[in-house]
Protein backbone atom coordinates (compact mmCIF):
# COMPACT_ATOMS: atom_id res chain seq x y z
CA UNK A 1 0.00 0.00 0.00
CA UNK A 2 1.75 3.33 -1.09
CA UNK A 3 3.13 5.43 1.54
CA UNK A 4 2.36 8.53 2.93
CA UNK A 5 5.63 10.91 3.86
CA UNK A 6 5.78 12.68 6.73
CA UNK A 7 8.63 15.21 7.15
CA UNK A 8 11.04 14.27 10.32
CA UNK A 9 14.62 16.28 9.13
CA UNK A 10 16.39 17.33 6.15
CA UNK A 11 19.41 16.42 4.58
CA UNK A 12 21.40 18.24 1.91
CA UNK A 13 20.27 16.82 -1.77
CA UNK A 14 23.25 16.68 -3.92
CA UNK A 15 23.46 19.13 -6.83
CA UNK A 16 20.22 20.99 -6.52
CA UNK A 17 20.65 23.39 -3.87
CA UNK A 18 17.57 22.01 -1.95
CA UNK A 19 17.65 19.66 0.94
CA UNK A 20 15.95 16.11 0.62
CA UNK A 21 13.76 15.51 3.46
CA UNK A 22 13.74 11.76 5.67
CA UNK A 23 10.14 10.21 5.70
CA UNK A 24 8.53 8.55 8.70
CA UNK A 25 6.35 6.35 6.34
CA UNK A 26 2.11 6.08 7.45
CA UNK A 27 -0.15 4.37 6.00
CA UNK A 28 -3.69 6.03 4.53
CA UNK A 29 -5.23 4.02 7.06
CA UNK A 30 -3.41 6.10 9.69
CA UNK A 31 -4.81 8.34 11.63
CA UNK A 32 -5.21 10.71 14.92
CA UNK A 33 -6.18 7.80 16.67
CA UNK A 34 -3.20 5.41 16.16
CA UNK A 35 -0.62 8.38 16.88
CA UNK A 36 -0.29 9.21 20.63
CA UNK A 37 -1.06 13.10 20.81
CA UNK A 38 2.73 14.02 20.88
CA UNK A 39 3.72 12.22 18.13
CA UNK A 40 0.58 13.66 16.36
CA UNK A 41 1.24 16.76 16.88
CA UNK A 42 5.12 16.72 16.21
CA UNK A 43 4.41 14.92 12.72
CA UNK A 44 2.03 18.25 12.01
CA UNK A 45 4.32 20.94 13.48
CA UNK A 46 7.57 19.70 11.48
CA UNK A 47 5.22 19.32 8.50
CA UNK A 48 3.86 22.74 8.49
CA UNK A 49 7.18 24.19 9.61
CA UNK A 50 8.82 22.82 6.40
CA UNK A 51 6.14 24.05 4.04
CA UNK A 52 6.34 27.25 5.12
CA UNK A 53 9.99 27.62 4.81
CA UNK A 54 9.31 26.39 1.27
CA UNK A 55 7.03 29.04 0.52
CA UNK A 56 8.84 31.66 1.78
CA UNK A 57 12.17 30.47 -0.88
CA UNK A 58 9.69 30.32 -3.02
CA UNK A 59 8.18 33.71 -2.56
CA UNK A 60 12.19 34.99 -2.47
CA UNK A 61 12.64 33.04 -5.91
CA UNK A 62 10.21 35.45 -7.13
CA UNK A 63 10.89 38.57 -5.84
CA UNK A 64 14.92 37.95 -6.78
CA UNK A 65 13.89 36.84 -10.63
CA UNK A 66 11.33 40.06 -11.09
CA UNK A 67 14.21 41.91 -9.99
CA UNK A 68 14.90 45.53 -8.77
CA UNK A 69 13.03 47.68 -11.59
CA UNK A 70 10.24 50.55 -11.06
CA UNK A 71 7.30 47.95 -12.47
CA UNK A 72 8.92 45.34 -10.28
CA UNK A 73 9.08 47.26 -7.14
CA UNK A 74 5.06 48.14 -8.02
CA UNK A 75 4.58 44.89 -8.35
CA UNK A 76 6.24 43.52 -5.51
CA UNK A 77 4.45 45.69 -3.76
CA UNK A 78 1.18 45.67 -4.74
CA UNK A 79 1.63 41.57 -4.15
CA UNK A 80 2.54 42.22 -0.39
CA UNK A 81 -1.17 44.45 0.22
CA UNK A 82 -3.05 41.64 -2.36
CA UNK A 83 -1.40 39.06 0.44
CA UNK A 84 -2.97 40.94 2.98
CA UNK A 85 -6.16 41.35 2.26
CA UNK A 86 -7.08 37.70 1.25
CA UNK A 87 -4.99 36.42 4.64
CA UNK A 88 -7.99 36.17 6.88
CA UNK A 89 -8.93 34.16 4.21
CA UNK A 90 -6.07 32.03 3.47
CA UNK A 91 -5.33 31.73 6.66
CA UNK A 92 -8.89 29.98 7.89
CA UNK A 93 -7.95 27.52 4.71
CA UNK A 94 -4.66 26.78 6.19
CA UNK A 95 -6.34 25.58 9.52
CA UNK A 96 -8.81 23.91 8.21
CA UNK A 97 -5.61 21.89 6.13
CA UNK A 98 -3.64 21.22 8.72
CA UNK A 99 -6.22 19.66 11.05
CA UNK A 100 -8.32 17.52 9.23
CA UNK A 101 -7.76 13.82 9.74
CA UNK A 102 -9.43 13.40 6.47
CA UNK A 103 -6.17 14.94 4.19
CA UNK A 104 -3.30 12.92 3.24
CA UNK A 105 0.01 15.46 3.09
CA UNK A 106 2.57 15.33 1.35
CA UNK A 107 2.71 11.76 -0.36
CA UNK A 108 5.60 10.28 -2.16
CA UNK A 109 5.24 10.22 -5.83
CA UNK A 110 8.77 10.20 -7.12
CA UNK A 111 12.31 10.06 -6.14
CA UNK A 112 12.80 13.93 -7.34
CA UNK A 113 12.48 16.64 -4.81
CA UNK A 114 8.82 18.34 -4.11
CA UNK A 115 7.43 15.03 -5.76
CA UNK A 116 4.91 15.29 -3.51
CA UNK A 117 1.06 15.25 -3.52
CA UNK A 118 -1.55 16.48 -1.05
CA UNK A 119 -4.93 13.82 -0.89
CA UNK A 120 -8.30 16.07 0.01
CA UNK A 121 -10.14 12.92 0.99
CA UNK A 122 -14.29 12.84 2.15
CA UNK A 123 -15.64 12.20 5.61
CA UNK A 124 -18.01 9.63 3.64
CA UNK A 125 -15.64 6.80 3.00
CA UNK A 126 -18.89 4.64 0.92
CA UNK A 127 -18.33 3.44 -2.58
CA UNK A 128 -15.51 4.64 -4.25
CA UNK A 129 -15.26 8.53 -5.18
CA UNK A 130 -14.26 10.14 -8.52
CA UNK A 131 -11.16 11.87 -8.52
CA UNK A 132 -9.83 14.88 -9.45
CA UNK A 133 -5.80 15.81 -10.04
CA UNK A 134 -5.00 19.25 -9.76
CA UNK A 135 -2.20 21.05 -10.81
CA UNK A 136 -1.71 24.65 -9.43
CA UNK A 137 -0.16 28.00 -11.12
CA UNK A 138 2.76 29.91 -10.26
CA UNK A 139 4.24 31.39 -13.18
CA UNK A 140 6.04 28.62 -13.11
CA UNK A 141 8.50 29.55 -10.42
CA UNK A 142 6.18 29.39 -7.20
CA UNK A 143 3.62 26.55 -7.86
CA UNK A 144 2.59 24.73 -4.43
CA UNK A 145 0.26 21.88 -3.63
CA UNK A 146 -0.89 23.52 -0.81
CA UNK A 147 -3.16 26.05 -2.92
CA UNK A 148 -4.84 22.95 -3.99
CA UNK A 149 -6.69 23.37 -1.03
CA UNK A 150 -8.96 26.21 -1.93
CA UNK A 151 -10.87 24.35 -4.29
CA UNK A 152 -9.94 20.86 -2.66
CA UNK A 153 -11.69 21.20 0.59
CA UNK A 154 -14.97 22.01 -0.59
CA UNK A 155 -14.69 19.17 -3.37
CA UNK A 156 -14.38 16.92 -0.76
CA UNK A 157 -17.05 18.05 1.15
CA UNK A 158 -18.98 16.95 -2.42
CA UNK A 159 -17.80 13.34 -1.91
CA UNK A 160 -14.80 14.06 -5.04
CA UNK A 161 -11.19 13.24 -3.89
CA UNK A 162 -8.67 15.91 -4.95
CA UNK A 163 -4.68 14.53 -5.46
CA UNK A 164 -2.97 18.31 -5.91
CA UNK A 165 -0.08 17.84 -7.27
CA UNK A 166 3.71 19.46 -5.96
CA UNK A 167 6.47 19.75 -8.62
CA UNK A 168 9.94 21.56 -9.42
CA UNK A 169 9.98 25.24 -10.04
CA UNK A 170 12.43 27.03 -12.27
CA UNK A 171 15.42 28.01 -11.18
CA UNK A 172 15.50 24.43 -9.98
CA UNK A 173 14.10 23.12 -13.20
CA UNK A 174 12.77 23.88 -16.72
CA UNK A 175 9.41 22.69 -18.19
CA UNK A 176 10.83 19.51 -19.79
CA UNK A 177 11.40 18.45 -15.35
CA UNK A 178 7.91 20.12 -14.86
CA UNK A 179 5.85 18.48 -17.17
CA UNK A 180 7.57 15.36 -16.15
CA UNK A 181 7.14 15.84 -12.91
CA UNK A 182 3.75 16.19 -13.26
CA UNK A 183 3.39 12.80 -15.82
CA UNK A 184 4.64 10.49 -13.05
CA UNK A 185 2.24 12.42 -10.37
CA UNK A 186 -0.74 11.43 -12.56
CA UNK A 187 0.68 8.02 -13.20
CA UNK A 188 0.92 7.36 -9.24
CA UNK A 189 -2.83 8.67 -8.91
CA UNK A 190 -4.19 6.02 -11.85
CA UNK A 191 -2.50 3.08 -10.31
CA UNK A 192 -3.13 3.60 -6.31
CA UNK A 193 -5.98 6.21 -5.88
CA UNK A 194 -8.00 3.18 -5.60
CA UNK A 195 -6.32 2.09 -2.08
CA UNK A 196 -7.88 5.41 -0.90
CA UNK A 197 -11.44 5.21 -1.85
CA UNK A 198 -10.83 6.93 -5.56
CA UNK A 199 -12.40 5.55 -8.72
CA UNK A 200 -9.32 4.96 -11.00
CA UNK A 201 -12.36 4.96 -13.57
CA UNK A 202 -13.02 8.49 -12.90
CA UNK A 203 -10.22 10.18 -12.86
CA UNK A 204 -10.16 14.16 -13.82
CA UNK A 205 -7.25 16.36 -14.73
CA UNK A 206 -7.16 19.88 -13.97
CA UNK A 207 -4.96 22.89 -13.94
CA UNK A 208 -4.74 26.41 -13.44
CA UNK A 209 -2.63 29.32 -15.13
CA UNK A 210 0.91 27.69 -15.36
CA UNK A 211 -0.78 24.80 -13.87
CA UNK A 212 -3.14 24.61 -16.98
CA UNK A 213 -0.23 24.98 -19.15
CA UNK A 214 2.17 22.15 -17.37
CA UNK A 215 -1.14 19.77 -17.45
CA UNK A 216 -2.16 20.40 -21.01
CA UNK A 217 1.45 19.46 -22.32
CA UNK A 218 1.52 16.23 -20.19
CA UNK A 219 -1.92 15.81 -21.66
CA UNK A 220 -0.79 16.26 -25.68
CA UNK A 221 2.50 14.22 -25.13
CA UNK A 222 0.84 11.44 -23.72
CA UNK A 223 -1.60 11.11 -26.47
CA UNK A 224 1.71 11.45 -28.81
CA UNK A 225 3.41 8.67 -26.81
CA UNK A 226 0.38 6.66 -27.42
CA UNK A 227 -0.06 7.61 -30.76
CA UNK A 228 3.72 6.31 -31.75
CA UNK A 229 3.55 2.95 -29.51
CA UNK A 230 5.66 4.11 -26.67
CA UNK A 231 5.44 2.03 -23.58
CA UNK A 232 3.82 4.69 -20.98
CA UNK A 233 2.93 4.51 -17.27
CA UNK A 234 -0.85 5.85 -17.64
CA UNK A 235 -2.74 6.08 -20.59
CA UNK A 236 -4.68 9.51 -21.68
CA UNK A 237 -8.10 7.24 -22.04
CA UNK A 238 -7.84 6.76 -17.74
CA UNK A 239 -8.74 10.36 -17.61
CA UNK A 240 -12.60 11.43 -17.88
CA UNK A 241 -12.01 15.33 -19.13
CA UNK A 242 -9.81 17.86 -18.99
CA UNK A 243 -10.32 21.37 -17.08
CA UNK A 244 -8.14 24.47 -17.86
CA UNK A 245 -8.08 27.60 -15.81
CA UNK A 246 -6.92 30.53 -17.05
CA UNK A 247 -4.29 28.81 -18.77
CA UNK A 248 -1.84 29.13 -21.02
CA UNK A 249 -1.36 26.97 -24.90
CA UNK A 250 0.26 29.06 -27.24
CA UNK A 251 3.85 30.18 -26.06
CA UNK A 252 5.14 32.10 -29.05
CA UNK A 253 1.87 34.49 -28.40
CA UNK A 254 2.56 35.62 -25.44
CA UNK A 255 6.10 35.98 -25.02
CA UNK A 256 5.84 39.60 -25.53
CA UNK A 257 3.10 40.25 -23.38
CA UNK A 258 4.37 38.76 -20.36
CA UNK A 259 7.93 40.30 -20.66
CA UNK A 260 5.91 43.69 -20.57
CA UNK A 261 4.14 42.28 -17.09
CA UNK A 262 7.59 41.93 -15.58
CA UNK A 263 8.37 38.48 -16.64
CA UNK A 264 11.69 39.24 -18.98
CA UNK A 265 11.75 37.38 -22.19
CA UNK A 266 15.55 36.03 -21.17
CA UNK A 267 13.64 34.63 -18.08
CA UNK A 268 10.61 33.14 -20.10
CA UNK A 269 13.01 31.80 -22.74
CA UNK A 270 15.58 29.93 -20.05
CA UNK A 271 12.50 28.60 -18.63
CA UNK A 272 10.97 26.94 -21.58
CA UNK A 273 14.50 25.53 -22.71
CA UNK A 274 14.80 28.25 -25.20
CA UNK A 275 12.75 30.17 -28.45
CA UNK A 276 13.36 26.89 -30.48
CA UNK A 277 11.42 24.85 -27.67
CA UNK A 278 8.28 26.86 -27.65
CA UNK A 279 6.29 25.15 -30.36
CA UNK A 280 7.11 21.61 -28.55
CA UNK A 281 5.50 22.96 -25.66
CA UNK A 282 2.82 25.18 -27.08
CA UNK A 283 -0.08 22.61 -27.07
CA UNK A 284 -2.57 24.75 -29.33
CA UNK A 285 -0.09 24.58 -32.16
CA UNK A 286 0.82 21.01 -31.51
CA UNK A 287 -2.88 19.66 -32.21
CA UNK A 288 -2.38 21.46 -35.50
CA UNK A 289 0.54 19.19 -37.10
CA UNK A 290 -1.03 16.96 -39.52
CA UNK A 291 1.37 14.00 -38.12
CA UNK A 292 -0.18 13.99 -34.71
CA UNK A 293 -4.22 13.65 -35.84
CA UNK A 294 -4.29 10.42 -34.67
CA UNK A 295 -3.08 11.05 -31.54
CA UNK A 296 -5.06 14.13 -30.88
CA UNK A 297 -8.37 12.05 -31.81
CA UNK A 298 -7.76 9.98 -28.50
CA UNK A 299 -7.58 13.43 -26.08
CA UNK A 300 -10.59 13.34 -23.81
CA UNK A 301 -12.91 15.61 -23.43
CA UNK A 302 -11.63 19.84 -22.90
CA UNK A 303 -12.95 22.43 -20.79
CA UNK A 304 -11.67 26.12 -20.31
CA UNK A 305 -12.72 28.28 -18.35
CA UNK A 306 -11.24 32.04 -18.01
CA UNK A 307 -11.87 35.53 -17.10
CA UNK A 308 -12.90 38.35 -19.49
CA UNK A 309 -11.16 40.76 -17.07
CA UNK A 310 -7.60 38.62 -16.99
CA UNK A 311 -4.87 40.77 -17.70
CA UNK A 312 -1.86 38.20 -16.65
CA UNK A 313 -3.13 35.75 -19.43
CA UNK A 314 -5.92 37.70 -21.72
CA UNK A 315 -9.02 35.76 -22.27
CA UNK A 316 -8.10 35.08 -26.09
CA UNK A 317 -5.70 32.27 -24.63
CA UNK A 318 -8.43 29.60 -23.99
CA UNK A 319 -10.63 31.26 -26.68
CA UNK A 320 -7.80 30.63 -29.42
CA UNK A 321 -7.21 26.64 -27.85
CA UNK A 322 -10.69 25.68 -27.95
CA UNK A 323 -11.44 26.95 -31.88
CA UNK A 324 -8.00 24.99 -32.72
CA UNK A 325 -9.44 22.01 -30.77
CA UNK A 326 -12.59 22.16 -32.22
CA UNK A 327 -11.29 22.44 -35.63
CA UNK A 328 -9.45 18.74 -35.08
CA UNK A 329 -12.39 17.20 -34.02
CA UNK A 330 -11.69 17.35 -30.10
CA UNK A 331 -14.69 18.28 -27.70
CA UNK A 332 -13.88 21.37 -26.05
CA UNK A 333 -16.02 24.10 -24.61
CA UNK A 334 -15.32 27.52 -23.45
CA UNK A 335 -16.85 29.41 -20.25
CA UNK A 336 -15.84 32.79 -20.22
CA UNK A 337 -16.49 34.15 -16.64
CA UNK A 338 -17.75 38.05 -16.91
CA UNK A 339 -15.61 40.44 -15.13
CA UNK A 340 -13.31 37.82 -13.60
CA UNK A 341 -9.47 38.27 -13.05
CA UNK A 342 -6.85 35.77 -13.15
CA UNK A 343 -7.11 35.02 -9.64
CA UNK A 344 -10.70 36.03 -9.38
CA UNK A 345 -11.85 32.00 -10.40
CA UNK A 346 -9.19 30.73 -8.49
CA UNK A 347 -8.70 32.16 -5.17
CA UNK A 348 -11.44 35.04 -4.65
CA UNK A 349 -14.29 33.09 -5.24
CA UNK A 350 -13.08 30.63 -2.96
CA UNK A 351 -12.72 32.64 -0.33
CA UNK A 352 -16.12 34.32 -1.36
CA UNK A 353 -18.04 31.22 -0.91
CA UNK A 354 -21.37 30.64 -1.87
CA UNK A 355 -22.38 29.83 -5.45
CA UNK A 356 -19.30 29.57 -7.98
CA UNK A 357 -19.63 29.40 -11.87
CA UNK A 358 -16.53 26.91 -11.88
CA UNK A 359 -16.74 25.13 -8.97
CA UNK A 360 -20.74 24.57 -9.43
CA UNK A 361 -19.45 23.88 -13.50
CA UNK A 362 -16.79 21.04 -12.26
CA UNK A 363 -19.47 19.56 -9.53
CA UNK A 364 -22.16 18.81 -11.72
CA UNK A 365 -20.03 17.36 -14.68
CA UNK A 366 -18.03 14.91 -12.69
CA UNK A 367 -21.31 13.53 -10.55
CA UNK A 368 -23.54 13.99 -13.77
CA UNK A 369 -25.90 10.77 -13.96
CA UNK A 370 -25.25 9.86 -10.53
CA UNK A 371 -28.68 11.31 -8.75
CA UNK A 372 -27.51 9.98 -5.62
CA UNK A 373 -24.46 12.10 -5.60
CA UNK A 374 -26.17 15.26 -7.32
CA UNK A 375 -29.09 14.74 -4.53
CA UNK A 376 -26.33 14.85 -2.11
CA UNK A 377 -24.36 18.24 -3.50
CA UNK A 378 -28.05 19.70 -3.58
CA UNK A 379 -28.69 19.00 0.33
CA UNK A 380 -24.82 20.46 1.33
CA UNK A 381 -24.44 23.70 2.90
CA UNK A 382 -23.68 26.47 0.73
CA UNK A 383 -19.93 26.94 1.07
CA UNK A 384 -18.68 28.92 3.66
CA UNK A 385 -17.39 32.78 3.07
CA UNK A 386 -14.13 33.12 4.38
CA UNK A 387 -13.23 36.80 3.84
CA UNK A 388 -15.26 40.08 3.32
CA UNK A 389 -16.64 41.05 0.54
CA UNK A 390 -14.77 44.67 0.73
CA UNK A 391 -11.69 43.12 0.90
CA UNK A 392 -12.35 40.65 -2.11
CA UNK A 393 -12.97 43.04 -4.21
CA UNK A 394 -9.87 45.38 -3.33
CA UNK A 395 -7.78 42.57 -3.65
CA UNK A 396 -9.27 41.78 -7.11
CA UNK A 397 -8.18 45.47 -7.73
CA UNK A 398 -5.15 45.24 -6.61
CA UNK A 399 -3.76 42.00 -7.57
CA UNK A 400 -0.42 41.80 -9.48
CA UNK A 401 -0.97 38.74 -11.64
Amino acid sequence: MPPEEMTTTDTPASGSGTRRRKPITVSPETDSQSLTRSEFFSHDFIHAASETYLILRLIYTLVRYLGVGRQSMFRAVALIVYTMLILPGLLKVAYQFCLSPHIRRSVVYGDQPRNRLDLLLPKDKDGLKPVVIFVTGGAWMIGYKGLGALLGIPLAERDIIVASLDYRNFPQVTISDMVEDVSQGISFVCKNIAEYGGDPNRIYLMGQSAGAHISSCVLLQQAIKEYKGEITSWSVSQLKAYFGVSGVYNLPNLVDHFDARGLHRSIFLSMMEGEESLQHFSPEILIEDPSVETAVSILPHIVLFHGTADFSIPPDASISFVESLKRVGVGAELILCNGKSHTDLFVQNALRGGKDELFDYIVDYIHGGDDDALAKVAAAPPRERLCPEPMLMLASMISPF
